[in-house]
């Protein structure tokens, strides 16, 4: 009788593509541009991307776009969040403001591209000069999701 060994790892690991995207538009535009751009039909999920870091809430704003015909499926996510604090003091309400990452690494990307499942190089280069065609992209680039510390926090 054979007997056959797995690891975590084979279970864990799903294959992607990583984009990062440096953009100063708001989620729901680029989401519009990128759709108008590459023919694409990102909607908004119906749920955040959520977490509790230090006993803080975030909510990482998240779209989804399936495409069965290559069965990809793709992700456009936020990787910033931004809460307000208020507080009191002498009768006066202060207002502050704290940024939560989802990969606190890369805090200069404004938004991930994942592309889920294997997709050959030229196909995510074709991608990335698509985005970077688009208005108002400062740049988009192919990041190594082996170099990230954080990468467990893209796993959805």
């Amino acid at each position: 009788m054979q007997v056959y060994a797995l690891e975590m790892n084979d279970f864990c690991e799903e294959e992607y593509s990583l984009i990062g995207i440096h953009s100063t538009l708001e989620d729901y535009k680029l989401a519009y541009l990128i759709n108008k751009k590459l023919n694409t039909r990102f909607f908004k999920a119906k749920e955040d991307l959520q977490f509790t870091r230090e006993k803080k809430k975030a909510s990482f704003s998240i779209y989804n776009y399936e495409n069965t015909k290559y069965d990809f499926d793709w992700f456009l996510i936020a990787n910033s969040y931004r809460r307000e604090n208020q507080t009191v003091s002498n009768e006066l309400l202060l207002t502050s403001e704290t940024k939560t990452y989802l990969i606190p690494e890369k805090k200069k990307v404004d938004f991930f591209l994942k592309i889920c499942g294997e997709s050959e190089y030229d196909f995510v280069m074709k991608t990335i000069n698509s985005i970077k065609s688009i208005e108002n992209i400062i740049t988009a680039y192919l990041i190594d999701k082996n170099t990230l510390k954080s990468k467990d926090f893209l796993i959805f």
